[in-house]
């Protein structure tokens, strides 16, 4: 079968499409390029089943290309047979080449490769050919016996002849095959603490006499096991009965019941116990682990994007609170775009002196400024400074409201080279205070800044394949960042870095070209950038907003390649392109009374670009996270200890993982729901309903204040 085949029949859409997108993926197109403007060559996929098809792709392409090069390796020992060439062409997984290849791959020094130095392996032929025969082993055996080659008796070259055949039976591609299907099917894994005098209150206490078998064993799990077992806690290991395994094997090389068989019957059971099972259970192991990484890597996905596009609070001036104890609270005023307008720092938890002026300083930025949000960091003495800014905001007569966000890889950024170009003049500190809130103001923009892996969504990330983790987490900003658009005028290069078909050196020139020329005027004046040429502005053209140019078109999503479309549509209407800003209503409401395949045909373009157009002149320059609720702004806080089993209070969803959600209900720890607790309905994860950014209502279950763990469910919210 063709990639496209195969691809087409995995993720059931029609092979036509799949063949385009492969030529598009060829031609060096995008992948938010092919998902927004070549619509009518793939159907309207979206972004994310074109990368899961591109990821198929490069796999099958890898795939042909180890078949290749093990074909190469055995045709260059002479081995290479029609039947060898049928199976390398037969198999579906690389386990399944490197199963064909075993028996010729190098060996190091083995107990089989000794025996055979010996001049054993004519012996152990000679004994699987006379299963069926009353030959007797040791008389065959005799002639091979040579001091001086290190065969002593009888016994010793039966051994040897053993190993040899033990070894041929481990590498037999269908030996293995099966084994790793039982074990699959009826393997448990089991775990037990490392140590006898392991305490109960461990992390891992759970797993101290753990089983589950092998099919039925989640992600989560397998990755905790992993953890628990590299960090010295756990035991861990794939148990199964032999006796199925062992009977497949037997039936493939046992004939008969002469002593030559129970021979190779000892051999066997040698290969199985030594060989094969040891190197199965390694295989099983990786298997799971590589598929609960899998799982944990698009979960991660799924809630950094969600994180990315959460809504942005436009328009307001912010403060930023980095909270501290011994340093004190890090404080910087930024405008609406995110400039720096003042930066103190304050020390609400040195006493009560300390705190009073803290408090003046406070009152004052908020007044000079016109400060309508504040963002605390959730780090070290957060809670201190949410009470104490709870306080503040309840003794001044502004309506301000504040917002406690993550700080996670805040410190990382403020270290970075990007924060030091961007703000030379502060140090360290200050820059994390301007960057949580600056986070509030426009998540997409700011987080965009630091390493994926480093924004704290995410389940057991650093367990994770790192080149895999971060080419997926990648995907993700790029899919998110083009989703929006950038102002070309106001991006940092950090944040043009993930448009569509822009290296970081063209999105430094973009910067240089607008610190020299002033802002541009319009979209055709990018092609002066240098090192922006004509592919790479097919690629980005569409992502980038123009806001003052004198053509509308150049502040939409409509792709420049698509004007004279969108003005013919225009025209068809009778709509002036001066009077574009009140006409977005007027045309949706004209469009729906023609055939859109017809004004589609008329225009010279595919009905879902004219779609994609039509939208955009209803809404020009429109950010799909405005259509999102906006995020939780609060006035007043909780204390822990005032929570009571019944209350119920309205949170955010700050993490979305395997077994449950955690939810931020304003007193600085979040607290779980489970799984269980999410839904009167079965669900199959909690992802299915839950999402990084929600807003939702929950019920406390219990409050242990000694742990911190807060206990919640949304069932009866």
């Amino acid at each position: 079968m063709s990639y496209a085949a195969i691809i087409a029949e995995e993720f059931s859409v029609r092979e036509e499409y799949v063949n385009n997108i492969i030529a598009l993926l060829d031609e060096g197109n995008t992948i938010p390029f092919i998902a927004r403007y070549r619509k009518e060559m793939h159907g309207t996929m979206d972004d994310q089943l074109i990368r899961q098809i591109a990821d198929k792709l490069e796999y099958l392409r890898n795939l042909d290309a180890r078949r290749e090069e093990v074909r190469s390796l055995i045709d260059a020992q002479g081995n290479l047979t029609e039947e060898i060439g049928a199976a390398l062409d037969a198999a579906a997984t690389l386990a399944e080449i490197d199963d064909i290849y075993r028996p010729f791959r190098p060996k190091r020094k083995t107990r089989a490769s000794v025996a055979r130095e010996k001049g054993l392996e004519p012996l152990a032929e000679a004994i699987m050919q006379s299963q069926q025969t009353a030959e007797d082993p040791e008389t065959m055996a005799a002639e091979y016996v040579d001091a001086e080659k290190g065969v002593e008796d009888v016994a010793a070259a039966i051994a040897g002849a053993q190993d040899i055949i033990a070894e041929n039976v481990s590498d037999d591609a269908e030996v293995r095959k099966r084994v790793r299907n039982l074990v699959r099917f009826h393997g448990i894994v089991t775990s037990s603490a490392a140590k006898e005098e392991e305490e109960e209150e461990s992390v891992y206490a759970t797993y101290y006499q753990f089983s589950q078998p092998v099919e039925k064993l989640v992600g989560h799990r397998v990755l905790a096991l992993n953890r628990g077992e590299k960090e010295g806690f756990l035991k861990v290991s794939v148990d199964t009965d032999p006796t199925r395994p062992l009977n497949s094997i037997r039936s493939l090389y046992v004939q008969g019941t002469s002593a030559c068989a129970a021979v190779v019957q000892a051999a066997c059971e040698d290969a199985y116990t030594r060989l094969i099972y040891p190197s199965i259970e390694r295989e099983i192991r990786a298997e799971l682990t590589e598929a609960a990484a899998e799982d944990a890597i698009k979960l991660f996905g799924v809630n950094l994007r969600q994180l990315l596009m959460a809504p942005p609070v436009k328009g307001k001036i912010a403060i930023g609170l980095d909270p501290g104890y011994r340093t004190g609270c890090k404080l910087a005023v930024v405008d609406p775009t995110g400039k720096v307008l003042d930066t103190s720092v304050i020390y609400p938890t040195h006493g009560a002196a300390q705190e009073s002026r803290s408090a003046e300083i406070l009152k004052d930025k908020i007044k000079r400024w016109g400060v309508e949000v504040i963002a605390i960091g959730n780090g070290t003495a957060s809670k201190e400074t949410e009470l104490f800014c709870a306080k503040v905001l309840r003794e001044i007569p502004e309506k301000v409201a504040y917002m406690v966000v993550s700080e996670a890889g805040a410190s990382v950024y403020s270290a970075s080279k990007l924060a030091a170009e961007e703000m030379p003049d502060f140090d360290l500190t200050l820059r994390s205070a301007v960057s949580i809130a600056r986070r509030l103001q426009d998540p997409l923009a700011e987080l965009v800044k630091i390493e994926p892996k480093a924004i704290g969504v995410g389940q057991y990330q650093h367990d994770m394949p790192q080149k895999r983790l971060e080419g997926a987490l990648d995907g993700v900003v790029e899919d998110c960042v083009n989703s929006v658009g950038a102002d070309v005028n106001t991006a940092s290069a950090a944040l043009l870095s993930h448009i569509s078909g822009l290296t970081s050196t063209v999105c430094k020139n973009i910067v240089a070209y607008r610190e020299e020329n002033g802002s541009f005027t319009s979209r055709s004046e990018l092609k002066k950038v240098p090192k922006l040429g004509a592919k790479a502005f097919e690629q980005c053209a569409g992502f980038l907003r123009v806001p003052g140019s004198a053509n509308f078109l150049d502040n939409t999503g409509v792709h420049p390649e698509s004007y004279k479309a969108a003005e013919g549509l225009l025209k068809h209407f009778g709509i002036d392109k001066k009077d574009f800003a009140k006409a977005g209503a007027l045309l949706s409401e004209k469009a729906t009374e023609e055939s859109l395949s017809a004004l589609a045909e008329e225009l010279g373009i595919g009905v879902p670009t004219l779609q994609d157009i039509l939208r955009e002149l209803a809404k020009p320059g429109r950010d799909p996270r405005d259509e999102l609720p906006p995020p939780l702004l609060r006035e007043d806080v909780l204390d822990m200890k005032d929570l009571k089993e019944g209350m119920i209070l309205q949170g955010t969803v700050r993490n979305v993982i395997d077994f449950g959600a955690f939810v931020d209900i304003g007193v600085h720890q979040d607290g779980l729901v489970h799984i269980s607790q999410i839904s009167e309905k079965f669900i199959r994860h909690p992802s299915d309903v839950l999402k990084v950014g929600d807003v939702v209502k929950v019920k406390i279950l219990g409050v242990d204040l000694a742990k911190k763990r807060i206990s919640l469910t949304m069932k009866e919210a």
